[in-house]
């Protein structure tokens, strides 16, 4: 029996036996709704035609129609018709029946493949993110030592229910707690004075590696390594602000003669930081195009310096024989360390750490620190024995002058007398020096 449609359309045109018994051809059922049937392949379908709130004519497809008894077929038509009132019901809404479908199914589709990407995730743990960038970026790039150390150093310095936890569900103050709590060595920890252990620091920098890796591959969203780097620096023991200790001048001479007996790369260092009266990390830091051996002068870049301002140094004869000596390592670190090495496999900068181990390795650790030798030590011997005027030995230290007009006219002015001054530093230095003696009998 037929019905009428809200708009007066007739509906339910067609019986069971009808579908039953279909020839090839379209056959209204009413309201939109037809049966496809196709005898070159017995196939038939469920159709909807409408006009979608566009405009537009539009067709629809809603299923095989199933027609093999009676029974099916009276079920299909009523399923069809099913489908065809859920259609005019979005029409009447405003709703393009097509749209809606094929969101749908955007929709589905999308909540599948995070739901894939979601279970693909779920086993990266941080472990598992470590050892896969070791295993692809470290292991093949450096010694088997020193690889051996990179991955040994996290397995057994984080605790394991952060280790095993998924890299992504680490939060900073979590991460940060694991790194603090890491147990420094006692000498380590001597020698390093107010700064953070060595270990804590290559272990975040592993950390920081490791995260950028996961986050590169999808892996990981945040890097809570990175956030923890200046937290740690804050959280690291404040030392007494007063000044460096630092060696009488007087002593210096036989200081220098028995650092220049010690072998290694950071003697060298040491030696060359105090005949230019540099600061700790422009030593250490520097690289090869920072010279010109032919002129004897340095020229420490901004980026490095105190001041924010390019820094030049005159090099004593015994300054451009130390650089002369350095060449032959062919490495862009000028004091360079085979401890570590960069991604590509070229020699680091030492640390602050090898500096301070020679001092305790030569037995002056407990009576000067680096920066006081090689900066306190120099200003005091050219103060009090007059070597040079204040601007200009103040110039040499690169201090920032408050007077800006005064510090261009004193960089301009001063370039002889800074040279000289600094020749005089390391000829006084060379001096012989009856302490020597005396010094290493207290050592004994």
């Amino acid at each position: 029996m037929s019905k009428v449609s809200k708009r007066g359309a007739k509906l339910h045109l067609l019986t069971a036996r009808e579908v039953l018994n279909a020839g090839d051809g379209d056959h209204g059922d009413g309201g939109g709704l037809y049966l496809r049937v196709r005898d070159s392949d017995r196939s038939a379908a469920w159709i909807y035609r409408f006009t979608s709130p566009t405009g537009r004519r539009r067709e629809m497809g809603l299923g095989a129609a199933h027609r093999a008894n009676a029974q099916q077929a009276g079920a299909s038509l009523t399923g069809a018709r099913d489908l065809a009132h859920r259609c005019r019901e979005q029409l009447r809404a405003g709703i393009d029946p097509i749209d809606a479908r094929d969101g749908r199914r955007d929709a589905q589709r999308e909540a599948e493949a995070a739901k894939r990407s979601a279970e693909a995730l779920d086993h990266w743990t941080l472990a598992r993110c470590a050892r896969d960038y070791f295993e692809r970026a470290i292991e093949p790039s450096r010694t088997p030592k020193h690889a051996a150390q990179w991955i040994s150093s996290l397995e057994n310095h984080l605790a394991p229910e952060l280790w095993h936890a998924h890299v992504d569900s680490i939060e900073p103050p979590a991460l940060l707690a694991a790194l603090l709590a890491v147990k420094p060595h006692e000498r380590a920890r001597n020698l390093k004075g107010d700064k953070l252990p060595e270990t804590m620091q290559r272990l975040r920098q592993r950390l920081d590696a490791t995260y950028e890796d996961a986050i590169f591959h999808r892996r990981a969203t945040k890097n809570p390594a990175a956030a923890v780097k200046r937290k740690m620096r804050e959280a690291a023991p404040k030392r007494d602000r007063g000044q460096f200790r630092a060696l009488p001048y007087k002593e210096a001479p036989a200081f220098m003669a028995v650092l220049r007996q010690a072998e290694g790369i950071a003697a060298r260092c040491l030696e060359f930081a105090m005949l230019t009266a540099a600061r700790t990390s422009e030593a250490l830091l520097a690289e090869w195009s920072e010279f010109d051996l032919d002129a004897a002068v340095w020229v420490v870049p901004p980026n490095r310096m105190k001041s924010g301002e390019a820094h030049t140094i005159f090099l004593s004869p015994r300054a451009v024989d130390i650089l002369k000596d350095m060449q032959r390592l062919g490495e862009r670190h000028v004091f360079p360390t085979n401890a570590k090495r960069d991604v590509d496999g070229a020699s680091a900068a030492m640390s602050n750490m090898s500096m301070l181990v020679t001092l305790d390795r030569l037995g002056y650790r407990d009576r000067t620190t680096v920066h006081g030798l090689c900066r306190a030590t120099f200003s005091t011997w050219a103060n009090e024995t007059g070597a040079a005027r204040p601007d200009v030995i103040e110039a040499c230290l690169a201090h920032e002058e408050s007077n800006r007009v005064r510090a261009a006219y004193n960089r301009s002015k001063f370039n002889d007398e800074r040279r000289a001054l600094l020749e005089a530093w390391a000829e006084y230095l060379a001096r012989p020096a009856a302490p020597v003696i005396e010094l290493e009998s207290k050592r004994a």
